[in-house]
């Protein structure tokens, strides 16, 4: 068996194909890198909410899908749109890394809690708002581009700090320069982040489907990602979206907290709902019903008349 990986070309991209390389690899199974470039890599002179976010880094790896170039797409979990075409599906969650938003910077007096007002780089929504919200003190600069783009721009003093996830700095070995953790108790990350997504056609042979699977999938983050898929699904939530969400599985049961902050921050709704991991989606489903029925529907029209 030889299976095609279309994949983004950034290193943090080629690391998660590498990735799912080696899982194929152990378990017997040859494989190619297929190199893709996205909307979301060519146009970086705008951020990602005037761009348009539904599969600005998807969509063109998902040609390829159903052109039959490649066999499945490695994606950031995170970067995945809610709802796929029906011709398309994902077969497999890598095991989640650890799911904080980091601080990152050379200069390690910088910190959230110090009060102290300084510059911090980020491109995500959900970020900003959650800035405005926690930590009204400091200011916040758009910085698009990969990991190692944005670090060049940190220190052409275009910002002081960048904020992160820790998935992502950690797998480019840049732990060195995390300054301070987030704690998800407060900036809750964006659903999927920390996992690795791997996407198919639904004309994929099931032997090729089931052997992936096999060699990749982890039933728990798999589980967890369902409620928050759902929850974000309901929302119609995307990545210009402030949309957070985090599922955790302990003992018999499963943990889901997610919501959505305005753009100016001072809004916030978040609430947790408890179920068995059978019930992961149609958790997901009555958290955002929760959601929309306590003013997030409003905050969601507001949000996509200023976008």
């Amino acid at each position: 068996m030889h299976i095609k990986i279309g994949t983004r070309s950034s290193r943090l991209a080629l690391w998660q194909a590498e990735y799912i390389q080696e899982l194929l690899g152990n378990g017997g199974v040859s494989s190619e890198l297929v190199l893709i470039e996205t909307k979301g890599d060519k146009i970086q002179d705008r951020s990602i909410a005037k761009i348009g976010s539904k599969g600005i880094f998807t969509q063109e790896l998902e040609d390829q899908l159903r052109a039959g170039t490649i066999d499945i797409a490695v994606h950031s979990a995170k970067d995945l749109q809610s709802s796929l075409p029906a011709d398309l599906g994902i077969i497999a969650f890598t095991e989640r890394e650890q799911v904080n938003d980091v601080l990152v910077s050379r200069n390690k007096t910088v910190s959230l809690t110090s009060g102290q007002p300084f510059v911090i780089g980020t491109s995500s929504t959900r970020r900003v708002a959650m800035l405005k919200h926690f930590c009204p003190h400091v200011t916040t600069v758009d910085m698009r581009g990969n990991l190692q783009t944005r670090l060049r721009k940190l220190d052409e003093a275009q910002c002081d700090a960048l904020l992160l996830a820790y998935a992502g700095v950690h797998r480019m070995q840049y732990d060195d320069l995390i300054v301070e953790y987030l704690p998800v108790q407060e900036f809750t990350p964006a659903v999927g982040q920390g996992s690795v997504a791997i996407e198919a056609a639904m004309s994929l042979t099931n032997e090729k489907l089931q052997t992936i699977r096999q060699l990749t999938n982890h039933e728990a983050t798999e589980t967890c990602l369902k409620a928050e898929r759902a929850f974000l699904r309901r929302l119609e939530g995307g990545c210009s979206i402030p949309v957070f969400g985090l599922a955790t599985w302990a003992g018999a049961e499963i943990s889901l907290t997610g919501g959505i902050i305005n753009l100016d921050g001072n809004q916030m709704l978040r609430e947790t709902f408890t179920g068995t991991p059978a019930e992961a989606e149609q958790l997901g489903y009555q958290l955002a019903e929760s959601i929309l029925a306590q003013g997030g529907d409003e905050i969601l029209q507001t949000i996509r008349e200023k976008l």
